[in-house]
Protein backbone atom coordinates (compact mmCIF):
# COMPACT_ATOMS: atom_id res chain seq x y z
CA UNK A 1 0.00 0.00 0.00
CA UNK A 2 1.11 3.75 -0.93
CA UNK A 3 1.20 6.38 1.67
CA UNK A 4 -1.88 8.40 1.03
CA UNK A 5 -1.23 11.54 -1.02
CA UNK A 6 -0.84 14.29 1.09
CA UNK A 7 1.13 13.17 3.79
CA UNK A 8 3.89 15.96 5.17
CA UNK A 9 1.69 18.19 4.67
CA UNK A 10 0.85 20.43 7.33
CA UNK A 11 -3.19 22.36 7.33
CA UNK A 12 -4.40 24.80 9.61
CA UNK A 13 -8.00 24.73 9.71
CA UNK A 14 -9.16 28.08 11.78
CA UNK A 15 -12.72 27.51 10.19
CA UNK A 16 -15.65 26.50 12.27
CA UNK A 17 -19.32 24.96 11.50
CA UNK A 18 -19.17 23.42 8.18
CA UNK A 19 -17.62 24.21 5.01
CA UNK A 20 -14.26 24.86 6.20
CA UNK A 21 -14.24 22.16 8.94
CA UNK A 22 -15.47 19.86 5.96
CA UNK A 23 -12.29 20.66 3.83
CA UNK A 24 -9.77 20.13 6.79
CA UNK A 25 -11.91 16.60 7.56
CA UNK A 26 -11.29 15.65 3.49
CA UNK A 27 -7.92 16.81 3.77
CA UNK A 28 -7.10 14.66 6.47
CA UNK A 29 -8.38 11.92 4.79
CA UNK A 30 -6.19 12.63 2.24
CA UNK A 31 -3.12 11.96 5.00
CA UNK A 32 -2.30 15.60 5.83
CA UNK A 33 -1.61 16.91 8.93
CA UNK A 34 -4.54 18.69 10.20
CA UNK A 35 -5.01 21.28 12.85
CA UNK A 36 -8.04 22.48 14.19
CA UNK A 37 -7.63 25.72 16.09
CA UNK A 38 -10.68 27.30 18.17
CA UNK A 39 -11.31 29.39 20.04
CA UNK A 40 -11.24 29.38 24.25
CA UNK A 41 -14.20 28.83 26.38
CA UNK A 42 -16.73 27.64 23.29
CA UNK A 43 -14.30 26.50 20.85
CA UNK A 44 -16.36 25.94 17.70
CA UNK A 45 -19.72 26.98 17.44
CA UNK A 46 -20.50 23.53 15.30
CA UNK A 47 -19.88 21.94 18.99
CA UNK A 48 -23.18 22.55 20.25
CA UNK A 49 -24.89 22.52 16.72
CA UNK A 50 -27.58 19.74 16.33
CA UNK A 51 -27.10 15.96 17.98
CA UNK A 52 -25.18 17.42 21.01
CA UNK A 53 -23.51 14.86 23.21
CA UNK A 54 -22.17 16.81 25.92
CA UNK A 55 -20.48 20.53 26.72
CA UNK A 56 -17.99 19.24 24.77
CA UNK A 57 -18.89 17.61 21.13
CA UNK A 58 -22.01 17.02 18.91
CA UNK A 59 -22.83 14.34 16.42
CA UNK A 60 -22.27 17.28 13.71
CA UNK A 61 -18.56 18.30 15.17
CA UNK A 62 -17.66 14.29 15.63
CA UNK A 63 -18.12 14.01 11.63
CA UNK A 64 -17.12 16.97 10.72
CA UNK A 65 -13.76 17.09 12.46
CA UNK A 66 -12.48 13.63 12.93
CA UNK A 67 -9.21 12.85 12.36
CA UNK A 68 -7.52 16.29 12.98
CA UNK A 69 -5.66 17.72 15.83
CA UNK A 70 -6.96 20.14 18.10
CA UNK A 71 -5.73 23.22 19.82
CA UNK A 72 -7.02 26.15 21.41
CA UNK A 73 -5.07 29.63 21.61
CA UNK A 74 -6.10 32.73 22.90
CA UNK A 75 -5.52 35.34 20.36
CA UNK A 76 -5.74 38.75 22.50
CA UNK A 77 -2.51 37.69 24.07
CA UNK A 78 0.83 38.33 22.66
CA UNK A 79 1.68 34.98 23.23
CA UNK A 80 -1.00 33.58 21.59
CA UNK A 81 -0.19 35.69 18.52
CA UNK A 82 3.08 34.59 18.51
CA UNK A 83 2.12 30.72 18.56
CA UNK A 84 -0.48 31.21 15.59
CA UNK A 85 2.75 32.99 13.63
CA UNK A 86 5.04 30.32 14.28
CA UNK A 87 1.93 27.72 13.17
CA UNK A 88 0.98 29.39 9.95
CA UNK A 89 5.00 29.82 9.32
CA UNK A 90 4.79 25.73 9.52
CA UNK A 91 1.68 25.31 7.23
CA UNK A 92 1.27 24.45 3.75
CA UNK A 93 -2.24 25.35 4.51
CA UNK A 94 -4.87 27.71 5.54
CA UNK A 95 -8.16 27.20 5.65
CA UNK A 96 -10.68 29.66 7.28
CA UNK A 97 -14.20 30.42 6.63
CA UNK A 98 -15.00 34.12 8.40
CA UNK A 99 -16.45 37.14 6.60
CA UNK A 100 -13.88 39.05 4.24
CA UNK A 101 -11.66 40.99 6.27
CA UNK A 102 -12.06 39.56 9.73
CA UNK A 103 -9.06 37.73 10.51
CA UNK A 104 -6.97 40.82 8.90
CA UNK A 105 -7.42 41.93 12.19
CA UNK A 106 -6.24 39.37 13.94
CA UNK A 107 -2.80 39.18 11.36
CA UNK A 108 -3.80 36.22 9.48
CA UNK A 109 -5.06 37.23 6.68
CA UNK A 110 -3.67 36.44 3.28
CA UNK A 111 -1.39 39.23 2.40
CA UNK A 112 0.26 38.83 6.43
CA UNK A 113 0.65 35.55 6.53
CA UNK A 114 1.93 35.00 2.88
CA UNK A 115 4.24 37.94 3.68
CA UNK A 116 6.34 35.33 6.02
CA UNK A 117 5.33 32.20 4.20
CA UNK A 118 5.02 32.55 0.43
CA UNK A 119 4.69 29.01 -0.14
CA UNK A 120 1.50 28.76 1.78
CA UNK A 121 -1.75 27.80 0.00
CA UNK A 122 -4.78 30.19 2.19
CA UNK A 123 -8.11 29.11 0.82
CA UNK A 124 -10.60 31.57 1.78
CA UNK A 125 -14.39 30.58 2.13
CA UNK A 126 -17.32 32.43 2.57
CA UNK A 127 -20.66 33.44 1.07
CA UNK A 128 -20.49 35.56 -1.71
CA UNK A 129 -16.31 35.71 -1.96
CA UNK A 130 -13.58 38.50 -1.65
CA UNK A 131 -15.16 40.78 -4.51
CA UNK A 132 -17.92 42.33 -5.69
CA UNK A 133 -21.22 44.59 -3.71
CA UNK A 134 -22.22 41.54 -1.44
CA UNK A 135 -18.99 40.76 -0.25
CA UNK A 136 -19.10 41.92 3.13
CA UNK A 137 -22.38 40.92 4.25
CA UNK A 138 -22.72 37.58 6.16
CA UNK A 139 -24.40 34.34 4.78
CA UNK A 140 -24.83 30.74 5.05
CA UNK A 141 -25.60 27.81 2.44
CA UNK A 142 -29.37 28.65 2.95
CA UNK A 143 -28.88 32.13 1.87
CA UNK A 144 -26.94 31.04 -1.32
CA UNK A 145 -29.15 28.07 -2.35
CA UNK A 146 -32.15 31.09 -2.50
CA UNK A 147 -29.76 33.32 -4.27
CA UNK A 148 -28.79 30.50 -7.01
CA UNK A 149 -31.98 30.06 -7.99
CA UNK A 150 -31.94 26.62 -7.32
CA UNK A 151 -34.35 26.77 -4.58
CA UNK A 152 -36.62 28.38 -7.01
CA UNK A 153 -36.63 25.50 -9.22
CA UNK A 154 -37.98 22.82 -6.52
CA UNK A 155 -41.40 22.27 -4.69
CA UNK A 156 -44.65 21.92 -5.28
CA UNK A 157 -46.22 24.37 -7.88
CA UNK A 158 -47.63 27.36 -6.16
CA UNK A 159 -46.21 26.39 -3.23
CA UNK A 160 -43.05 28.24 -1.50
CA UNK A 161 -40.11 26.31 -2.12
CA UNK A 162 -38.86 23.55 0.29
CA UNK A 163 -35.72 23.34 2.46
CA UNK A 164 -33.39 21.06 0.92
CA UNK A 165 -32.60 19.70 4.12
CA UNK A 166 -28.61 19.39 3.35
CA UNK A 167 -26.31 21.66 3.42
CA UNK A 168 -25.55 21.59 -0.27
CA UNK A 169 -23.75 24.75 -0.77
CA UNK A 170 -21.59 23.96 2.24
CA UNK A 171 -20.82 20.94 1.00
CA UNK A 172 -20.16 21.53 -2.60
CA UNK A 173 -18.01 24.75 -1.74
CA UNK A 174 -16.16 22.63 0.25
CA UNK A 175 -15.11 20.00 -1.65
CA UNK A 176 -13.88 22.51 -5.04
CA UNK A 177 -12.18 23.92 -2.24
CA UNK A 178 -10.45 20.61 -1.33
CA UNK A 179 -10.00 20.45 -5.66
CA UNK A 180 -8.37 23.71 -5.73
CA UNK A 181 -6.07 23.45 -2.44
CA UNK A 182 -4.67 20.16 -4.34
CA UNK A 183 -3.99 21.68 -7.09
CA UNK A 184 -2.54 25.09 -5.90
CA UNK A 185 -0.54 22.59 -4.17
CA UNK A 186 0.73 20.79 -7.05
CA UNK A 187 1.61 24.56 -8.73
CA UNK A 188 3.73 25.07 -5.91
CA UNK A 189 5.94 22.57 -6.89
CA UNK A 190 6.37 24.05 -10.26
CA UNK A 191 6.34 27.78 -9.02
CA UNK A 192 7.51 27.69 -5.22
CA UNK A 193 4.58 30.15 -4.41
CA UNK A 194 1.07 29.23 -3.14
CA UNK A 195 -1.58 31.52 -3.65
CA UNK A 196 -5.05 32.98 -2.35
CA UNK A 197 -7.76 30.91 -3.40
CA UNK A 198 -11.41 32.92 -2.91
CA UNK A 199 -14.16 30.79 -2.58
CA UNK A 200 -17.95 31.62 -2.59
CA UNK A 201 -21.04 29.41 -1.98
CA UNK A 202 -23.36 31.57 -4.04
CA UNK A 203 -20.31 31.21 -6.94
CA UNK A 204 -20.57 27.42 -6.63
CA UNK A 205 -24.10 27.05 -6.56
CA UNK A 206 -24.93 28.91 -9.84
CA UNK A 207 -21.96 26.99 -11.37
CA UNK A 208 -23.75 23.81 -10.44
CA UNK A 209 -26.93 24.46 -13.17
CA UNK A 210 -26.45 22.06 -15.74
CA UNK A 211 -29.50 23.08 -17.96
CA UNK A 212 -31.33 25.79 -16.15
CA UNK A 213 -29.08 28.59 -17.57
CA UNK A 214 -28.89 27.58 -20.83
CA UNK A 215 -32.44 27.21 -20.76
CA UNK A 216 -32.95 31.21 -20.46
CA UNK A 217 -29.78 32.44 -21.97
CA UNK A 218 -30.37 30.45 -25.36
CA UNK A 219 -34.58 30.02 -25.34
CA UNK A 220 -35.44 33.07 -23.15
CA UNK A 221 -37.10 30.01 -21.00
CA UNK A 222 -37.17 30.31 -17.06
CA UNK A 223 -37.03 26.89 -15.29
CA UNK A 224 -40.36 26.36 -12.99
CA UNK A 225 -41.66 24.22 -9.82
CA UNK A 226 -42.11 21.13 -11.96
CA UNK A 227 -43.46 19.06 -8.42
CA UNK A 228 -42.69 15.38 -8.71
CA UNK A 229 -41.65 14.71 -12.38
CA UNK A 230 -39.40 16.73 -14.68
CA UNK A 231 -41.84 17.72 -17.97
CA UNK A 232 -38.15 18.24 -19.99
CA UNK A 233 -37.32 14.48 -19.50
CA UNK A 234 -40.47 12.35 -19.72
CA UNK A 235 -40.50 10.14 -17.70
CA UNK A 236 -38.04 11.08 -15.40
CA UNK A 237 -39.61 11.64 -11.50
CA UNK A 238 -41.00 10.02 -8.13
CA UNK A 239 -43.90 7.56 -7.87
CA UNK A 240 -46.26 6.43 -5.30
CA UNK A 241 -46.29 2.85 -5.06
CA UNK A 242 -48.54 0.72 -2.28
CA UNK A 243 -46.75 1.14 0.62
CA UNK A 244 -44.34 4.13 -0.36
CA UNK A 245 -42.35 5.62 -2.92
CA UNK A 246 -39.59 5.19 -5.64
CA UNK A 247 -38.35 6.59 -8.89
CA UNK A 248 -38.05 5.90 -12.38
CA UNK A 249 -35.19 7.01 -14.73
CA UNK A 250 -37.08 6.01 -18.07
CA UNK A 251 -36.43 9.17 -20.44
CA UNK A 252 -33.84 7.83 -22.29
CA UNK A 253 -35.72 6.27 -25.61
CA UNK A 254 -34.58 2.16 -25.30
CA UNK A 255 -35.57 2.58 -21.37
CA UNK A 256 -39.08 4.68 -22.14
CA UNK A 257 -39.95 1.54 -25.02
CA UNK A 258 -38.89 -1.03 -22.55
CA UNK A 259 -40.93 0.25 -19.86
CA UNK A 260 -43.83 1.26 -21.89
CA UNK A 261 -44.26 -2.61 -23.22
CA UNK A 262 -43.82 -3.67 -19.49
CA UNK A 263 -46.70 -1.69 -18.37
CA UNK A 264 -48.69 -2.92 -21.26
CA UNK A 265 -48.59 -6.63 -20.63
CA UNK A 266 -48.58 -5.95 -17.08
CA UNK A 267 -52.26 -4.94 -16.87
CA UNK A 268 -51.72 -1.31 -18.58
CA UNK A 269 -54.06 -0.24 -21.54
CA UNK A 270 -53.37 -2.03 -25.02
CA UNK A 271 -51.27 -0.48 -27.44
CA UNK A 272 -49.13 1.79 -24.72
CA UNK A 273 -46.39 -0.20 -25.64
CA UNK A 274 -46.78 0.71 -28.94
CA UNK A 275 -47.85 4.31 -29.24
CA UNK A 276 -45.81 6.14 -31.65
CA UNK A 277 -46.55 9.35 -29.63
CA UNK A 278 -44.39 8.41 -27.18
CA UNK A 279 -41.26 7.31 -28.92
CA UNK A 280 -38.66 10.11 -28.78
CA UNK A 281 -38.36 12.37 -26.58
CA UNK A 282 -40.43 15.58 -27.62
CA UNK A 283 -43.15 13.23 -28.42
CA UNK A 284 -43.21 11.89 -24.77
CA UNK A 285 -42.67 15.83 -23.19
CA UNK A 286 -45.82 17.14 -25.37
CA UNK A 287 -47.88 14.26 -24.22
CA UNK A 288 -46.46 13.97 -20.68
CA UNK A 289 -49.77 14.18 -18.93
CA UNK A 290 -51.40 10.91 -21.10
CA UNK A 291 -48.12 9.14 -19.37
CA UNK A 292 -48.50 9.84 -16.49
CA UNK A 293 -52.12 9.20 -16.78
CA UNK A 294 -51.14 5.54 -16.84
CA UNK A 295 -47.99 4.97 -14.92
CA UNK A 296 -49.26 6.50 -11.96
CA UNK A 297 -52.24 4.03 -10.58
CA UNK A 298 -49.63 1.49 -12.48
CA UNK A 299 -47.44 1.81 -9.64
CA UNK A 300 -50.07 2.88 -6.79
CA UNK A 301 -51.33 -0.59 -7.50
CA UNK A 302 -48.61 -2.14 -6.77
CA UNK A 303 -46.11 -2.89 -3.54
CA UNK A 304 -42.48 -0.58 -4.13
CA UNK A 305 -40.74 -4.42 -3.99
CA UNK A 306 -42.38 -5.47 -6.84
CA UNK A 307 -42.40 -2.21 -8.94
CA UNK A 308 -38.49 -2.61 -8.46
CA UNK A 309 -38.60 -6.36 -9.11
CA UNK A 310 -40.05 -5.68 -12.41
CA UNK A 311 -38.13 -2.90 -13.69
CA UNK A 312 -34.59 -4.43 -12.66
CA UNK A 313 -35.92 -7.39 -14.94
CA UNK A 314 -35.91 -4.75 -18.04
CA UNK A 315 -33.10 -2.74 -16.84
CA UNK A 316 -34.75 0.44 -16.38
CA UNK A 317 -33.20 2.73 -13.41
CA UNK A 318 -35.30 2.50 -10.31
CA UNK A 319 -35.15 3.02 -6.67
CA UNK A 320 -36.88 2.98 -4.13
CA UNK A 321 -36.87 6.66 -1.65
CA UNK A 322 -35.18 5.01 1.42
CA UNK A 323 -35.12 6.49 4.67
CA UNK A 324 -31.92 7.08 6.55
CA UNK A 325 -32.20 3.49 8.70
CA UNK A 326 -32.87 1.88 5.44
CA UNK A 327 -29.67 3.91 3.89
CA UNK A 328 -27.46 2.30 7.06
CA UNK A 329 -28.51 -0.85 6.13
CA UNK A 330 -28.33 -1.23 2.22
CA UNK A 331 -25.73 -3.63 1.42
CA UNK A 332 -24.78 -1.41 -1.03
CA UNK A 333 -23.68 0.90 1.30
CA UNK A 334 -22.11 -1.72 3.78
CA UNK A 335 -20.15 -2.90 0.98
CA UNK A 336 -18.46 -0.01 -0.23
CA UNK A 337 -17.24 1.11 3.54
CA UNK A 338 -19.43 4.50 3.11
CA UNK A 339 -20.39 4.50 7.04
CA UNK A 340 -17.07 4.10 9.14
CA UNK A 341 -16.93 2.88 13.05
CA UNK A 342 -14.95 5.02 15.44
CA UNK A 343 -13.64 4.08 19.46
CA UNK A 344 -14.29 7.12 21.23
CA UNK A 345 -13.20 7.36 24.96
CA UNK A 346 -16.46 8.69 26.34
CA UNK A 347 -19.31 7.88 23.61
CA UNK A 348 -18.40 4.31 23.18
CA UNK A 349 -18.69 3.08 19.25
CA UNK A 350 -19.40 5.78 16.62
CA UNK A 351 -21.15 5.53 13.43
CA UNK A 352 -20.37 8.49 10.68
CA UNK A 353 -20.67 8.60 7.21
CA UNK A 354 -17.25 7.93 5.11
CA UNK A 355 -15.91 9.94 2.51
CA UNK A 356 -16.61 8.97 -1.17
CA UNK A 357 -12.47 8.80 -1.74
CA UNK A 358 -11.61 5.11 -2.69
CA UNK A 359 -7.84 4.55 -4.07
CA UNK A 360 -6.68 1.39 -5.51
CA UNK A 361 -3.46 1.57 -3.30
CA UNK A 362 -4.46 3.18 -0.13
CA UNK A 363 -6.83 3.25 2.47
CA UNK A 364 -8.24 6.86 3.22
CA UNK A 365 -11.23 5.80 5.99
CA UNK A 366 -10.41 7.96 9.43
CA UNK A 367 -10.02 5.82 12.81
CA UNK A 368 -9.04 8.93 15.00
CA UNK A 369 -11.97 10.41 16.46
CA UNK A 370 -12.67 14.16 16.40
CA UNK A 371 -11.00 16.11 19.26
CA UNK A 372 -11.79 17.82 22.61
CA UNK A 373 -11.48 21.28 22.84
CA UNK A 374 -7.24 22.28 23.25
CA UNK A 375 -6.56 18.54 23.49
CA UNK A 376 -3.37 18.45 21.21
CA UNK A 377 -2.06 21.97 22.72
CA UNK A 378 1.39 20.83 24.38
CA UNK A 379 2.33 18.72 21.31
CA UNK A 380 1.84 21.50 18.57
CA UNK A 381 3.39 23.76 20.77
CA UNK A 382 6.52 21.31 21.41
CA UNK A 383 6.45 21.09 17.47
CA UNK A 384 6.77 24.49 17.07
CA UNK A 385 9.63 25.12 19.28
CA UNK A 386 8.05 26.08 22.77
CA UNK A 387 9.86 25.11 25.83
CA UNK A 388 8.16 23.06 28.27
CA UNK A 389 8.44 25.75 30.34
CA UNK A 390 6.30 28.05 27.80
CA UNK A 391 4.11 26.08 27.22
CA UNK A 392 3.41 25.15 31.08
CA UNK A 393 3.05 28.87 31.61
CA UNK A 394 0.63 29.68 28.68
CA UNK A 395 -1.28 26.34 29.90
CA UNK A 396 -1.58 27.83 33.54
CA UNK A 397 -2.49 31.32 32.12
CA UNK A 398 -5.28 30.32 29.61
CA UNK A 399 -3.13 31.38 26.38
CA UNK A 400 -3.33 27.65 25.70
CA UNK A 401 -6.89 26.54 26.89
CA UNK A 402 -8.26 22.98 27.20
CA UNK A 403 -11.30 21.43 28.42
Amino acid sequence: MQGRPLEGIRVVDYSHFLAGPYVGRCLAALGAEVIKVERPGSGDPGRQHATVLDDQQSGYFLQLNMGKRGVSVNMKDARGKEFMRRLCDSADVFVENYRPGALDKLGLGYVELSARNPGLVYCSISAYGHTGPDAHRAGFGLIAEAKSGIMQMVGTPGEPPPLLRISLGDMYTGIHAVAAINAALLGRVKSGRGQHIDMALYDTLVSMHEYAVQCYTLRGVLPEQTGHDMPTSTLYGVFRAADGDLVIAAQVDDAWKRLAALIETHGGPAGFGSDMRFYDSVGRNAHRQAILSVVQPWVAARPVAQVLELLDGIDVPCAKVQRIDEVLDDPQIQARGMMVEQHHPRYGTLRLPNLPFRFSDCDTTIRDVAPDLGQHNTEVAQSLGFSAAEIDTMRCEGVLYSK
